[in-house]
């Protein structure tokens, strides 16, 4: 009974498959990236893929749970006023050094915007499971769209590098 409804579900709620695509998109993409990083900063490529997918993450819970993070974070300020101003600096200095320095706003406002998108249509269907259980759903299915957009630009590098190694073989 649950299968077949699973399997709707992207009909009836389209935006899934957009917040998927873009997920594989992203994998592509740093993928194609990640080459480029290795061989300038020297960094391993697992941590170059668990920074990434580390942010990918955090914009779904944040972009999942707002209303529950911000009760959190107010509920902690709302403790003193020394309180709210340390708060309130270390995520503005923080946020902005991380924007300017990682570069990465695009990024992080493309999938931001496919999140708010899938959870819309998902309120348009009346799914809304609570937001614990839809940020971790929709975590799921971004990190496997990540890695299905990964391994596709691995396949299609080893296809060009075997066409080059064919066409070196033949001359």
């Amino acid at each position: 009974m649950l299968l077949p409804w699973l399997l709707l579900l992207p009909i009836r709620a389209p935006m899934l498959i957009l917040l998927l695509v873009i997920s594989i998109y992203f994998g592509m993409h740093w993928s194609g990236q990640e080459l480029q990083v290795l061989g300038m900063r020297g960094i391993e490529a697992h941590w170059f893929w668990t920074v990434e997918t580390t942010q990918a993450i955090l914009v779904v819970i944040i972009c999942t749970m707002p209303d529950v993070l911000l009760h959190q974070i107010s509920l902690f300020m709302a403790s003193s006023r020394v309180v709210s101003l340390i708060v309130t600096l270390l995520l503005v200095i923080t946020g902005g050094l991380y924007l300017l320095n990682v570069s990465v706003l695009s990024n992080v406002l493309i999938l931001a915007s496919a999140v708010f998108l899938a959870r819309l249509d998902l309120t348009r269907i009346r799914i809304a499971p609570r937001p614990e259980v839809m940020s971790i759903a929709l975590s799921i299915l971004v990190i496997v769209g990540i890695w299905i957009g990964r391994d596709l630009s691995l396949c299609s590098y080893q296809i060009k590098y075997l066409s080059i190694n064919q066409n070196h073989q033949q001359s």
